[in-house]
């Protein structure tokens, strides 16, 4: 079938609205009109080619949301018109997924970033032109997507679909490093480096397990200014003072917990070495593959955790409806964080991310 994608066809490219040719959904797949799609940081990351991916060009787009608009005869899961939020795809089968850790995957690159389905069949084409796609198995930057049952998360129709894309990843990651990964309690402390997207909703979740201090730590006021409306206690600006001391005066020693959400290894080292003993680093932020960091062993040695967090330790079909579940109860407003653009404006929304204009652009098809 015929739909209209954002395309990169160059390494750091401009996105390119195209009308591309999309496979019919195999057995297993699920064919979903988006309606929304958030933009993520890793979006841009692909686009810049700092993730092992095919070479362009490629159809990014992980963060979609939409009506199911057909299905493969042995999908089960949901069905035509069911309103659906896209998240990560896995194998199903390995280690990792049989203990319940499906974003753990140990096939994930060939699940997510293979630029094609796990067979290698492809999924896009412009003309005779090869496009890669399943994106996150998703490729959601398009007015159709293609995505398989596992990664197809179903949601209340009485909820605006336009706002439930970002779930799929950036919230669910930020939301899901507090209440699952290290799963804090109320009166524990925190600081959150970096207050984009992920922080902001790692801010949320940390007001839902009445968190005490929480910490936002940034370089631009207007990113500390939005979480302090979002529920942080104080805010840190890591561009004019020492966040390490800072935090620690704040706190009375260190917090209980940090999270690092920038990808950026001199910030790790501060969320790590403002821990106290027992305290505990988790590691959010997105890095190149071979990204190194200094850090002091004894400090570690001496009870503290570091811990690696993807997705925030969640099971989407059963975290992402608990998300939506807070949000109705007036407990979880991540759609404030949410700017709206329409599709054709994706270069516009781009810009806008990049400069800190806006925290979370949704593209609306």
């Amino acid at each position: 079938m015929k739909i209209k994608a954002a395309v990169v066809f160059e390494q750091g490219g401009d996105f390119s609205i195209e009308q591309l040719e999309l496979s019919e959904p195999n057995d297993d797949e699920v064919l979903v009109r988006v309606v929304a799609t958030g933009i993520c940081h890793t979006d841009l990351a692909a686009r810049d080619g700092h993730l092992p991916l095919p070479p362009p060009p490629s159809v990014f787009g992980h963060e979609g949301a939409g009506v199911v608009e057909k299905v493969g005869k042995g999908v089960t899961k949901v069905k035509p018109g069911d309103h659906v939020v896209l998240g990560w795809d896995y194998c199903g089968e390995c280690a990792a997924c049989k203990a319940g850790k499906n974003l753990y995957c140990f096939n994930f690159f060939l699940h997510n970033f293979n630029g094609a389905r796990p067979d290698g069949s492809t999924t896009l084409k412009k003309g005779d032109q090869v496009i890669h796609g399943n994106f996150f198995n998703q490729s959601s930057f398009a007015s159709f997507s293609l995505a398989n049952e596992r990664n197809i998360i179903k949601v209340p129709e009485d909820v605006p679909l336009e706002i439930l894309g970002p779930l799929g990843c950036g919230v669910m990651t930020g939301a899901g490093a507090v209440m699952n990964s290290l799963q804090a309690k109320p009166g524990d402390s925190i600081a959150i480096f970096g207050v984009g997207p992920v922080g902001i909703s790692a801010v949320l979740a940390a007001v839902v397990c009445k968190c005490a201090p929480i910490v936002a730590v940034d370089i631009h006021e207007g990113r500390l200014k939005a979480a302090k409306e979002f529920g942080a206690t104080h805010t840190v600006n890591a561009g004019t003072e020492d966040p390490v001391a800072a935090i620690q005066k704040i706190t009375g020693g260190g917090p209980h917990f940090t999270l690092e959400c920038v990808g950026n290894p001199a910030v790790f080292r501060q969320a790590v070495d403002v821990l106290p003993r027992l305290g505990v680093c988790g590691l959010v932020g997105v890095v190149p593959p071979g990204t190194e960091v200094s850090l002091d062993m004894d400090l570690i040695m001496n009870g503290r955790t570091i811990k690696g967090i993807l997705g925030g330790d969640a099971v989407p079909d059963q975290f992402i409806p608990k998300l939506i579940k807070l949000y109705q109860q007036g407990k979880f407003p991540f759609d404030r964080m949410v700017t709206f653009y329409p599709f054709d404006d994706i270069e516009k929304a781009v810009e806008d991310m990049e400069k800190g204009v806006v925290i979370k652009p949704v593209l609306q098809l």
